[in-house]
């Protein structure tokens, strides 16, 4: 399974407008190759070097149930009708919220999971809580990562 966007390089620079305190609009995210057998995938956004100053290693975006057949998650995207979930963040908000960092630049992981199941778990859920459901049912899984600063 491959995660990738067509907005920035793996491991190259976030575009500002993606930024929580500019337009805080999810970039565009392209996925390839979900295993046979996949029944939705889950993708969490967070920030690892956060941890630091903030005690925690900050969640941006949590969505599960995505179609396993999904190929792009457009820029500015809401799930509206799609059978998709979206958590809460740590900004306290369900949905997206952008990069921020207190202290310089951080790195921000795009994580992809493809589950053999959907989840049974309500829009605001925490990653405390997809985590639990999603437990023994990661078929596979894929990383993409940006820095913002």
């Amino acid at each position: 399974m491959d995660l990738s966007s067509p907005a920035f390089t793996d491991g190259g620079p976030i575009p500002s407008e993606y930024g929580y305190t500019e337009a805080n609009v999810n970039p565009p995210l392209e996925i390839a190759d979900a295993p046979a057998g996949a029944e939705s995938l889950v993708l969490v956004v967070d920030d690892p070097d956060a941890l630091e100053p903030a005690g925690t290693v900050w969640r941006h975006w949590l969505v599960w149930n995505l179609n396993p057949t999904r190929k792009r998650i457009p820029e500015d995207w809401s799930t509206g009708t799609a059978t998709a979930v979206e958590g809460e963040n740590d900004y306290g908000e369900v949905g997206y919220g952008g990069p921020n960092p207190p202290d310089g630049e951080h790195t921000y992981r795009f994580r992809l999971f493809a589950l053999d199941t959907t989840l049974d778990l309500d829009a605001g859920a925490t990653l405390d809580d997809l985590e639990r459901v999603m437990d023994g049912h990661v078929l596979a899984e894929a990383g993409y990562e940006g820095t913002y600063g």
